[in-house]
């Protein structure tokens, strides 16, 4: 790196990927139930786009991850968890963490995060930033 230069990708757009056994399955959920516009459909792909950003969901034969594999940003959360659960999203419960009904919990920085599960059984989550 030359003095006064960023990083090489910190101007690069960012795209995340979800594994997906079943593209009809996932397309029915990232699109029909969360809403998600997809932009580009072929046998081994589905992309959306979502505020600017690309959310990759390809075809594998994988399995689900043990964390959280993407996420978003919502400026209300409850208003999003109860809009999701009026679609059949079931957010998960984790016996550790002190959760409110609707199943969101408050991080130590005062940010609110919710989690819940794609049709192959990976993580996603919604965070409501902490208060200013």
């Amino acid at each position: 790196m030359s003095a006064g230069r960023g990083l090489v990708l910190s101007d690069a757009a960012l795209v995340a990927f979800v594994a997906s056994r079943d593209l009809d399955a996932s397309h029915a959920f990232y699109a029909g139930v969360l809403g998600l516009q997809r932009v580009e459909a072929s046998a081994y792909a589905n992309l959306y786009r979502t505020h600017g950003a690309e959310l990759r969901v390809t075809r594998a034969e994988a399995t689900a991850a043990a964390h959280t594999v993407a996420g978003w940003t919502v400026p209300d959360i409850a208003s999003a968890v109860g809009e999701l659960a009026a679609r059949g999203v079931v957010f998960q419960r984790y016996e550790a963490l002190d959760q409110t009904p609707a199943g969101t919990w408050t991080s130590p920085s005062g940010a609110r995060v919710a989690w819940f599960k794609d049709p192959d059984d990976n993580t996603l989550s919604l965070t409501e930033p902490p208060p200013a």
